[in-house]
């Protein structure tokens, strides 16, 4: 059996967006048949000072309910690359910070990055099934940005063709 469907499934947070044309929220996750979700963003050069902010936040519905931020980020993965931008050569670099519910990705701005948080599904409070990470507005300048959700060590493990909708549930 193939990774897909077994350990994790994949699924958009935010298509590639202008992220300079105002708040880009992220649609939920649900982390009910899942134990961690690995989120995965990533962008092209932008310019020096419009660095992205990420913020996680946790649901107890698929949509409407109840949310809040969850203080799960103590840490984070990025690989980054100023001119010609992301080539496939580099390194993960490790990035600690206060346990918190924001990452600011301080100098950042006038690189291509790829920036990968990792969430375990225990961090959720009691009667939270869903998560959804959003980045704010860069700023006046043009930033093109993504965001991808794994969610990983799948409960039940399926074909890809039959995998239940990871947004649902």
């Amino acid at each position: 059996m193939e990774a897909l469907g077994r350990l994790f499934d994949v699924s958009v947070g935010f298509q590639p967006v202008d992220m300079q044309t105002g708040a880009n929220t992220g649609k939920r996750v649900s982390l009910r048949r899942a134990s961690g979700l690995t989120v995965v963003f990533f962008k092209a050069i932008g310019t020096g000072g419009d660095d992205p902010v990420l913020t996680v936040q946790e649901h107890n519905a698929q949509s409407a309910g109840t949310s809040q931020n969850l203080a799960a980020i103590d840490h984070y993965y990025i690989k980054s690359a100023t001119t010609p931008g992301l080539v496939g050569t580099e390194t993960w670099t490790r990035t600690a910070q206060t346990l918190a519910a924001t990452v600011t990705l301080t100098g950042l701005a006038a690189s291509a990055a790829i920036v990968v948080l990792e969430i375990d599904a225990a961090k959720l409070s009691d009667g939270f099934t869903h998560l959804s990470v959003s980045v704010a507005d860069v700023g006046g300048n043009a930033q093109l940005g993504g965001l991808l959700y794994f969610p990983r060590d799948l409960e039940v493990q399926r074909k890809p063709a039959n995998l239940r909708a990871a947004l649902s549930a």
